[in-house]
Parts: structure tokens; C-alpha cells; sequence
């Protein structure tokens, strides 16, 4: 068996690959850094090193590169002869890789290869149904060689040590759910995955939870002037703010999805000890990273808020998560450096800051979010 993983980073490596490694696949990975694909068609091993409870070290084998950009004609054989496509880029980037996706299956169909699964591994909800409509855009018969199925992964990799070649480390914890409808009723077998009838729950869950909470340690432990994730936690001020956000988004959850409030709480408090795993020596920098993405309308704080509010429910904690956000300072990352620049130019204009509300974060004037915002920018 063969999957084809577009994304040969560290989550690429470290999580996906390793389970498909695990299930049996030879692994192809699709990346456009070619001494990356360089390094992935010399080494012969390379190890996944799970920290924490039941720490283990796992060698994957059995694996190659292909460079997505200069070799074109390779990765459409490949993902012709694929039982399996998955990818771990970024969802902003699904776009981009659509059109070569779209060439295989169209290769695929007309070789009479059979359909192949295809699903997007990415911190986002429905991801993969935002990769089939690209790659339907390109080539409109892709459901003749594709079977699209969204997923919602989960597992921290922080940034990694100098040196280590290939070698990923990363928390012992993994999830990845799958819807399991489109497959019919025969799914892959792949012991790593957990097959689910309804995703919903559990890709919301982990975004309003996961990430929110991340994201929320980041930026609050950013303004403290705290660079590790596990020491932000070890903060009282750090901590509660954190708290009081996932205090908001588990009464969305517990309504919306009707889990249980102990059942939800219990799931807060397990991921507040993920992120304090001190062999995970994350960073806020790392974990901040991107913030116009994570304050746009469908993600981790503006997602929930918007529905919160909708509801006539407080949103306090979530909009100062924002606020923080908004005060992520980190030249070194471009969307930082691109929000800072815009809010400089605004300050002072309420009518140019209300402005960079409806444009980051898709709420309108209309909204009862909106007020909240409008405050919180003005202040930033």
C-alpha cells in the first residue's frame, strides 16, 4: 500500500506519517523544500520520539520525497497509483496544491485505477470539503476518483531542536477522527484513526478547545512577557484568563453538541496538562504565529464568540483573548509584523479601526459581536 502525504514537515512526519507508517503504507511526501526531499530520498530511517506518559521512540522506513513543484509529471503518477492522499500544509495552502491533486485523479480515472481516499489533515473545520471544491473547480469529475472525507486531527509538535535531521519529536497523545460516510461502509484500515458517523462534535471540540486554548496561552503569556508555553500555565493571571476562555467556548459545546459540562470539563482539564508537558519545550512565539488567520471569522476565537453572542451568552474572555492577540508582537513572523503595521496606521481613527474589524474578522456592524470588537481594536 502507498500514501502520498503532501506536507513533509514536522506534523507531516510526525503525526500522519508515522500512523500511516504504522498502518502498513509506504510513504511518498510531497514538498516544495527540496533539500527536505533530499534528506527524505537519502536517509534511510528517520525516529519519532513521543514525550511524556508511555514515552516511546518509533522508526518509520520505507519512505521517499517528491518536490510538488519541480517535478509535476512524478507527482501525478503518484498520486495515480496512491491508495491514499493526505495532506498537512496549512489550510490556507490546500488551495494552492488543489490543481495538482485535480491532475492525478484525472489520470487516475483515466487509467482506471479506482477511486483514493483523499483527506486534509489541517486545524480547520471541513478542511477537506474546502480541498474538494478546489480541486472540483479544476477538474469536475474528481468524484469519479476520489472519495473526500474531512477529518479533525489533534497533536501537539513543537518546534524541534537544531540537528536533528528528520527526527520529529512530539507528545505522546494523538487523535484523528474521520468521518466514515463517504467510504460506504469500507473505511481504510488504519488502526491510528477513529471512524466517527457525525465529525461535528469532535472537530469543534478539539478547534474551540484545542486550539482556542493554545492560541489563548500564546497570547496571554506573550503579554506577560513569558516565551514558554508550560511556564505561561504556571501563571496564575496566565491561567485564569486561559480558564475563563475555555469556560466560554465549554457552554457553547455543551449546548450546541449537548456533551456533558463534566464531561467537557474534564476534556478542558486534560489539555491544560498537554500544555504543560515540560518535555514539550514550545514556545508563545511558535504557537501565536499567524494571528490574522486565527482571529478570521470560522477559527478559534471568533467562531465561538460569534455563536456565543448570537446567543445573548457573555463573551468577555474570548474578546480579550483577541485583544491579545491583536498585541502579538513578533517581527520575525509576517502576519504579525503586517497586523502591528495596519494597527499603527488606524490608531487613533475609530472609523479606520472599526474598518480592520469587519476585514480580519468578518463581523459586521450588524453583529452583536461587533461592539465588543470595535472596542477591543480601538484599545490595541
Amino acid at each position: 500500500m502507498k500514501a502520498l502525504h503532501f506536507g513533509a514537515g514536522n506534523i507531516g512526519r510526525g503525526f500522519v506519517g508515522v500512523l500511516l507508517h504504522e498502518a502498513g503504507y509506504d510513504l511518498v511526501f510531497a514538498d516544495v523544500a527540496q533539500p527536505l526531499i533530499d534528506s527524505l530520498n537519502t536517509e534511510e530511517s528517520y525516529t519519532v520520539h513521543e514525550v511524556g506518559n508511555q514515552a516511546r521512540d518509533i522508526r518509520v522506513t520505507g519512505f521517499s520525497g517528491v518536490n510538488s513543484a519541480a517535478d509535476p509529471e512524478a507527482l501525478t503518477e503518484h498520486i495515480r497509483t496512491a491508495d491514499i492522499v493526505t495532506t498537512a500544509v496549512g489550510p490556507t495552502v490546500l488551495r494552492l496544491i488543489a490543481p495538482a491533486i485535480a491532475e492525478g485523479l484525472r489520470a487516475r480515472a483515466a487509467s482506471g485505477a479506482g477511486k483514493v481516499a483523499v483527506m486534509a489533515c489541517e486545524n480547520a473545520i471541513n478542511a477537506t470539503d474546502g480541498l474538494a471544491e478546489a480541486v472540483r473547480a479544476v477538474y469536475p469529475e474528481a468524484d469519479e476518483a476520489a472519495i473526500f472525507a474531512n477529518t479533525a486531527v489533534d497533536r501537539i509538535v513543537p518546534n524541534q531542536e537544531p540537528g536533528q535531521g528528520l527526527d520529529v519529536t512530539v507528545e505522546t497523545y494523538h487523535e484523528w477522527a474521520v468521518t466514515s460516510a463517504p467510504f460506504g461502509g469500507t473505511t481504510p484500515d488504519i488502526p491510528g484513526v477513529t471512524w466517527v458517523d457525525d465529525l461535528a462534535p469532535y472537530i469543534t471540540r478539539k478547534l474551540f478547545t484545542v486550539n482556542t486554548g493554545h492560541a489563548a496561552t500564546a497570547y496571554f503569556g506573550f503579554g506577560a512577557g513569558i516565551s514558554k508555553i508550560s511556564d505561561a500555565l504556571e501563571n496564575p493571571g496566565v491561567r485564569a484568563k486561559v480558564e475563563s476562555v475555555l469556560a466560554e467556548t465549554k457552554q457553547l459545546l455543551v449546548e450546541k453538541f449537548g456533551f456533558a459540562p463534566e464531561v467537557q470539563q474534564q476534556y478542558v482539564e486534560k489539555i491544560l496538562t498537554r500544555f504543560t508537558n515540560p518535555h514539550l519545550p514550545d514556545t508563545v512565539d511558535r504557537v501565536g504565529r499567524a494571528p490574522l488567520r486565527k482571529i478570521s471569522r470560522q477559527e478559534r476565537f471568533v467562531g465561538p464568540a460569534a455563536e456565543l453572542a448570537e446567543n445573548g451568552h457573555p463573551v468577555e474572555a474570548l474578546v480579550a483573548a483577541i485583544g491579545a492577540a491583536l498585541a502579538f508582537d513578533v517581527p520575525e513572523d509576517a502576519e504579525s509584523a503586517e497586523m502591528r503595521r495596519r494597527l499603527a496606521e488606524a490608531r487613533g481613527d475609530r472609523s479606520a479601526t472599526n474598518a480592520l474589524v469587519t476585514e480580519w474578522t468578518g463581523i459586521d456592524a450588524a453583529h452583536p459581536l461587533y461592539e465588543p470588537l470595535s472596542e477591543a481594536f480601538s484599545r490595541a
